[in-house]
């Protein structure tokens, strides 16, 4: 067979590195089902040459208000080109895979677009548009594994493999990169990685906790001393590094290796094995394994399958082959949703449970089994001019408990709760989801319950400091437990409520028997916000995505039923036409 037809174009749209994990899971497969062919961002493809493939896969994410992905969007303008042939794709055969939340309104909107763009352009669909699910109590893994599985049958079924590779027993997937260990220190070491985003490094300013100190959750306003240019709505992307106790807990895993002497400053060096997986810039220096415990490998996340399949193959332990045969069949798949899952099993505390496993691992495999540290986005807290030269970050410290006895710590949030003022962050500034109105006379209705109410804070104040703010165009919901213990910003937002800049809307879930949440103030205030509807106000939710932003959505429908004598369908339908004119705009996150 024509080794043409065996190329598989693997290409992906990530904002977080989601997509890239499954992109880079189908690109492994691949090579296992003797097909050959690169794997990248859409936007670091050529995509002109999208003309000449045969096969491609796409994975891509959504963000903000079903838009592309930073790395996707060059390449979607580029496809939505007028000019470009209905028939130019007609030699393509491809396959969508979309990773979503559906508590989004626009669920896996990029991944149907694709899809359908694709078939527009003579493309011919090898399976149906995938849409993973990350609020499926499996997790997007629900939709992925079937997926990928019936892929894999389908191509094989249109693309058999030749005689001579059919015979061929698959042996295990070889590691991404090579790399060489030595014992000679780096003369050179520097404190961060040159990851590929062009951070700058800002000093911290201050690093204050907001909430009360018998307080069960840690908020925290960090403020930083910077000279990136922003607007309100933008977000900050912070890569973390792990915490020294993490750190060190590997380091003395790998003390005990069999295959290696690996020492805190034994030096790495990563070479290509394949064209197709080229090294990230971050390790196209030696590295120390410290350095890499530290700086690059995630050290709080939970392990993907592939991690219990490399384990699984080295182990020494016939007891540990054994469970984790079990772990990684399909029969077993709850079972480590159970195990791994469901009690956020770190990748640390999965080395621990299977040492005969973690002793015997390549440190080639390494850069396989750790998932490299991703950056983190916040909404920017502050406003340009309110506070020149500075960003500010509101954030939760993450810390929660499962069925396992340690608790459950978000990295970047406890990282940044331990640093120091004058401890400097690498940072770089993306464009946000949220888009506001020019015209100041539009009315603002905003709904930020907790750290929601970041991007709000920055927008009000730039209102206040441009002289374009009053109650009458400005309207802040803001919810969470206690009126006393966090009730974020609440100096701020009163005397701007005292000087007539902004109508102030409040609710605290536990400061009496009953709860209220911020949808029930908003019916609690439907005459209100019916007259603000009725001036074409656009309305901004922001905050976490389990079921707020639906119960928002719900409360608005019922004031148009209530006081405008809306039909629930006609109410529910004014509300899609907001969304679909930008008036109704959601940033969620979990």
């Amino acid at each position: 067979m024509d080794d043409k037809i065996r190329k598989l174009t693997i290409l992906y749209g990530s904002q977080t590195g989601s997509a890239q994990e499954v992109a880079e899971r189908i690109w492994r497969e691949a090579r296992c089902n003797h097909f050959h062919g690169q794997v990248k961002a859409m936007d670091d493809y050529t995509v002109s040459e999208l003309i000449f493939e045969r096969l491609a896969v796409f994975v891509c994410s959504t963000t903000g208000q079903g838009d592309q992905p930073d790395n996707m969007k060059k390449f979607w303008k580029f496809l939505l080109r007028k000019n470009l042939p209905v028939d130019s794709l007609r030699n393509l055969r491809f396959a969508v895979l979309g990773l979503g939340d559906s508590s989004y309104v626009k669920f896996n909107h990029v991944a149907k677009k694709l899809h359908r763009r694709l078939e527009g352009l003579g493309a011919h669909a090898l399976c149906k548009v995938g849409l993973a699910d990350d609020q499926h109590d499996l997790g997007a893994d629900a939709v992925v594994d079937p997926w990928v599985q019936n892929l894999w049958n389908i191509l094989n079924i249109m693309y058999p493999p030749p005689v001579e590779l059919a015979t061929q027993a698959v042996s295990f997937p070889s590691s991404r990169w090579n790399v060489v260990t030595s014992d000679v220190i780096l003369s050179n070491r520097t404190e961060w990685l040159q990851w590929e985003d062009n951070s700058s490094l800002c000093p911290v300013l201050v690093n204050q906790r907001i909430t009360h100190n018998q307080h069960f959750q840690d908020v925290r306003l960090i403020k930083l001393k910077s000279s990136l240019s922003y607007s309100p709505g933008d977000v900050v992307m912070v890569r973390p590094q792990n915490l020294p106790e993490s750190t060190e807990q590997l380091l003395e895993i790998l003390k005990h290796h069999k295959l290696h002497y690996l020492r805190p400053d034994t030096t790495l060096t990563i070479l290509n094995k394949d064209d197709d997986m080229p090294v990230p810039p971050a390790l196209s220096l030696p590295v120390t394994l410290h350095q890499c415990a530290q700086l690059y490998w995630d050290l709080n996340a939970v392990p993907k399958r592939y991690t219990f399949q490399i384990m699984c193959n080295f182990t020494t332990s016939e007891l540990e082959k054994e469970k984790l045969q079990e772990l990684i069949s399909a029969e077993g798949q709850e079972d480590l949703f159970k195990y791994c899952n469901r009690p956020r099993r770190t990748i640390l505390e999965v080395l621990s449970d299977f040492p005969h496993a973690s002793a015997n691992i390549p440190i080639s495999y390494f850069f396989d089994i750790f998932q490299p540290i991703r950056q983190r986005a916040f909404s920017i807290a502050s406003s340009p001019k309110a506070h020149a030269g500075e960003i500010h970050i509101l954030l939760a410290v993450v810390q929660y408990k499962t069925s396992l006895f340690k608790p459950r710590l978000g990295l970047c949030s406890n990282w940044l709760a331990s640093c120091s003022i004058n401890n400097h962050l690498p940072v770089c500034i993306k464009k946000g989801s949220f888009t506001f109105p020019l015209d100041k006379s539009i009315p603002i209705i905003m709904v930020g319950p907790g750290t929601g109410v970041a991007p709000f804070r920055s927008f009000i104040q730039e209102r206040v400091c441009s002289d374009s703010a009053d109650s009458d165009t400005l309207l802040l919901v803001f919810g969470n437990r206690n009126h006393m213990a966090d009730f974020h910003m609440a100096d701020e937002w009163k005397s701007l409520e005292h000087m007539r800049k902004l109508t102030l809307l409040t609710a605290f879930s536990r400061d009496q028997p009953h709860k209220i949440y911020v949808q029930h103030i908003i019916e609690k205030e439907s005459s209100l916000m019916y007259r603000w509807l009725e001036r074409g106000c656009w309305i901004y939710v922001a905050g976490n995505a389990n079921n707020m932003p639906a119960a928002v959505r719900n409360a608005f429908v019922t004031v148009l039923q209530d006081k405008g004598g809306l039909a629930p369908q006609q109410a529910d339908d004014f509300i899609t036409s907001m969304e679909s004119k930008g008036m109704y705009q959601t940033e969620t996150w979990s």
